[in-house]
């Protein structure tokens, strides 16, 4: 991890476009300011070869900068890139603290979990993760876009933890070399699958079987929450159709590999815009 983490750090691939040509303009500045605080954030918990104690004490700094950039105090001169323009954004847009707070207690738990190598007992604690580290960033946009309502918020819930799961269910490959073990515990076990031995073993039937239930379970979620898409004004509505379609079609790609993302990780490329945006048209 670089000490001086800034949104030129790391390069990423994302599942879903940030602050596209499809949002109105006077919005694509908070919207890069509040997608850069949570990236960054992120990087410091995940990236690198950093200790568990050194993320969790710049987890704390950075924590420290949120709090003084809530209030206008000047924040300290490590993150810059990332404070000065989401300063601007909470003073101009109001951003709810709390919201942005919530990331930063998720990313904190992710820290302490992969330091003590524990998973999630089940989904219930599974999705309250995802409540904090994702559900956040949904309920900030529909602040910006002036929308309150409560199954509207109760809708963005819905596909930002399901684009969450998604992100689980794609990276496992990844994950697990890291330690990071996001399967519930409860349904591994019923599959027989044991998380210790996952790292040292090929794709099993079992795995699949349990693969399989989580992708369900998250196009579900996400089939709950895609009415949403006729709430948000404007483009960004567009934008949202395709924010749920991508989830979706990542969905697409696992079943297609037979839900074996132990090995392979399915990934988004021009040849699926065509089929995204013909879905997003019908939805």
């Amino acid at each position: 991890m670089k000490q001086n983490a800034t949104p030129q750090t790391v390069n990423h691939y994302e599942n879903f476009p940030v602050a596209s040509v499809l949002c109105p303009a006077r919005l694509r500045p908070p919207i890069a300011a509040i997608y850069w605080f949570a990236r960054t954030a992120d990087d410091i918990a995940d990236e690198g070869t950093a200790s568990a104690q050194q993320r969790l004490d710049d987890l704390a700094v950075y924590r420290a900068d949120l709090a003084a950039a809530a209030v206008h105090q000047p924040t300290s001169t490590r993150w810059p890139q990332v404070f000065g323009p989401l300063q601007a954004a909470i003073a101009q847009w109001k951003l709810p603290q709390p919201l942005l707070a919530d990331l930063l207690s998720a990313f904190t738990q992710d820290v302490v979990k992969t330091r003590d190598k524990t998973g999630y007992a089940d989904r219930a604690e599974l999705l309250d993760y995802c409540q904090r580290s994702a559900a956040p960033v949904g309920r900030l946009l529909l602040h910006l876009y002036g929308v309150k309502n409560a199954q509207a918020l109760q809708q963005s819930d819905a596909i930002c933890n399901a684009l969450q799961l998604i992100n689980f269910w794609q990276d496992v490959s990844l994950d697990l070399p890291r330690g990071r073990f996001y399967l519930p515990q409860d349904r591994s076990q019923h599959h027989g699958v044991d998380p210790a031995a996952l790292d040292q073993q090929p794709q099993s039937p079992a795995l699949t079987r349990l693969m399989e239930e989580n992708v369900t379970w998250a196009r579900e979620l996400m089939h709950r929450g895609a009415p949403l898409v006729h709430r948000v004004p404007g483009r960004a509505g567009w934008e949202l159709r395709l924010v749920v379609q991508g989830g979706l079609r990542i969905l697409d790609k696992i079943e297609a590999l037979g839900f074996a993302t132990r090995h392979t990780r399915p990934t988004l490329g021009k040849a699926d815009i065509p089929l995204m945006l013909w879905r997003a048209l019908w939805m």
